[in-house]
């Protein structure tokens, strides 16, 4: 993984740690422009995770000879076991201290849904998501898992192909229909595909670096995104999406001065559990820090940023890092080889 992805990755998550501590702390009620940033731009830390998920899939499959149910096993012990461990806990809340997460409703049916990563409307009645609300995009992930792996069983040339025809497919035909979920209607879903070509190009010729030019890209991305409050459909794809591609174009340019940190590596290590984590550091906090003790928002923020980054190091360490090689240990060794071009 390249440090410049991960640094980036690292980024989109605490982009999306501040959105929500907008929403948690302030109803998204802004009085301020910083305020009034993080609550109507910092979703798209969504749209960054979804360019990235399809870059780094597609260059850690290159050149490699992997079976469909082997690249979808190793995907799925990646993502399911934190996620969860945080959908049982979050459900816990629910259950036994429904103060601190107000917001929030339980049923069976709807945490076997988000196990299963199935799109449910959410039983507190606010949309398409699940008992642990920031996992909406787990079932684009997964989704798009499914489809990279069905493409393995093609050759080489065609499986690009195969991956955006059927997302377009499952995104304009399929996803009408009764036997998939209309949550896939959503065109954020082609943000997978921004990544998959950035992929194949990095993969086969290499993302140029520079000096002057990244600078100058992520200036001109960040400007873009800036011009679009939460921008609805198709919109999104072009206000907020393309510039998430241009942005990991921009990060890759600036590979050879930033590679060698490592805080960067290990911050992007820790992304997806602070994803999944920082909403039950924020309720609580929340909770006890302003709602019982009377703390100002900041000063309380102050103290859940270093217990969510603390968390999130040990999530990793001891849930995704242990419990995957764990996992691993029960699948037959297989040493991958060189595919062959068809």
């Amino acid at each position: 993984m390249l440090i410049s992805v991960q640094a980036l990755r690292a980024l989109a998550a605490w982009v999306v740690v501040f959105h929500h501590f907008m929403q948690v702390f302030f109803s998204f009620e802004a009085s301020n422009w910083v305020e009034a940033l993080f609550s109507t731009r910092g979703q798209v830390g969504v749209d960054i995770f979804f360019v990235i998920s399809g870059f780094v899939i597609t260059v850690s499959t290159q050149g490699k000879r992997l079976s469909s149910p082997r690249f979808l096993i190793h995907r799925f012990i990646r993502v399911a076991p934190a996620y969860w461990l945080y959908t049982a806990i979050t459900a816990l809340v629910i259950v036994f201290a429904s103060d601190v997460m107000p917001e929030y409703a339980f049923s069976v049916t709807g945490l076997l849904k988000s196990l299963l990563f199935i799109p449910a409307e959410n039983p507190a009645g606010y949309g398409y998501y699940p008992i642990l609300p920031v996992g909406w995009t787990l079932n684009f992930e997964m989704l798009f898992y499914l489809v990279f792996a069905l493409s393995l069983t093609l050759g080489r040339r065609y499986r690009l192909w195969a991956v955006v025809l059927s997302i377009i497919a499952i995104n304009t035909l399929f996803a009408h229909q009764p036997f998939l979920s209309s949550f896939y209607t959503d065109p954020i879903i082609f943000e997978f595909l921004l990544g998959v070509g950035l992929g194949v190009i990095h993969a086969r010729r290499g993302l140029p670096e520079g000096r002057f030019w990244p600078p100058l890209a992520i200036a001109a991305s960040l400007g873009t995104i800036l011009l679009f409050n939460d921008p609805p459909g198709a919109l999104r794809f072009v206000g907020w999406g393309l510039p998430s591609a241009l942005l990991v174009i921009a990060v890759i340019g600036l590979e050879s001065r930033i590679g060698g940190h490592r805080f960067f590596k290990a911050v992007g290590d820790w992304s997806y559990s602070t994803y999944l984590i920082h909403i039950l550091v924020l309720w609580p906090g929340h909770y006890l820090l302003t709602q019982r003790f009377g703390l100002n928002p900041y000063p309380a923020l102050a103290l859940c940023v270093p217990l969510i980054a603390l968390l999130s190091w040990l999530s990793y360490e001891l849930v995704e890092k242990r419990l995957s090689r764990g996992l691993k240990r029960w699948l037959p060794e297989r040493q991958p080889r060189p595919a062959l071009a068809h």
